[in-house]
């Protein structure tokens, strides 16, 4: 892509975003959030995946009527389950040790615990957390409709980042290894949570090397 198509960049809005999806902003001056696409199933929308101690484990946040044609936005969160209660101790297993954890955890406590009641303003007040210990400064707009196409001045990455797919299947991102909590070989593209924890502020330089220009 050249370089000056790179201003803006397209993009879903994720439950605490894998790796990939930070990577693939860093070379953009705008982030536009995707608010007005219908909500889908089985995605980074509402799941994440974090390494514990004996396996990668998953957090899905539970919503209302997923199986309906709902927009994203209007996309409500199910409380009858206590997966918030749920998230939290499964974090704090896998990364309650790691050296980062009391400095960042109750940003993420904090936001789990005020129980918004849609997806997406859960996720977009995790996104503006992750921006922050990450010090990325970014400028971050909203569609206001639905488009299938758009013009060349953005790079259109809404559907690209799924746990269908291999993080190495799709274009700009090529992980760096760090020093996770467990385990002797390196699981890329988990939640972004798992390197701040474990790396604090060397993350965003591990996020530049892992973003393929």
């Amino acid at each position: 892509m050249e370089e000056n198509a790179k201003k803006t960049v397209l993009i879903d809005l994720h439950y605490l975003p894998c790796t990939q999806f930070f990577s693939a902003m860093l070379e953009a001056d705008e982030i536009r959030l995707e608010k007005n696409e219908y909500y889908v199933k089985q995605s980074y929308r509402n799941r994440c995946y974090i390494l514990g101690a004996n396996k990668v484990e998953m957090l899905i946040v539970p919503v209302i009527d997923g199986n309906k044609k709902i927009l994203v936005k209007d996309m409500r969160i199910d409380y009858q389950q206590r997966w918030y209660d749920i998230h939290w101790r499964t974090i704090k297993a896998a990364y309650g040790k790691s050296p980062f954890f009391e400095y960042f955890a109750d940003y993420f406590q904090h936001t789990l615990q005020k129980k918004p009641a849609f997806l997406w303003d859960l996720n977009f007040e995790l996104l503006t957390i992750c921006l922050k210990l990450l010090q990325v400064n970014k400028t971050i707009s909203l569609t206001k409709n639905y488009d299938k196409e758009t013009d060349s001045s953005n790079f259109d990455m809404r559907g690209l980042i799924t746990p269908k797919k291999g993080a190495e299947t799709v274009i700009l991102y090529e992980p760096v290894a760090y020093q996770q909590n467990f385990g002797n070989e390196f699981v890329p593209n988990l939640s972004v949570i798992d390197l701040l924890f474990c790396r604090g502020n060397q993350s965003l330089g591990i996020l530049k090397k892992s973003a393929i220009n």
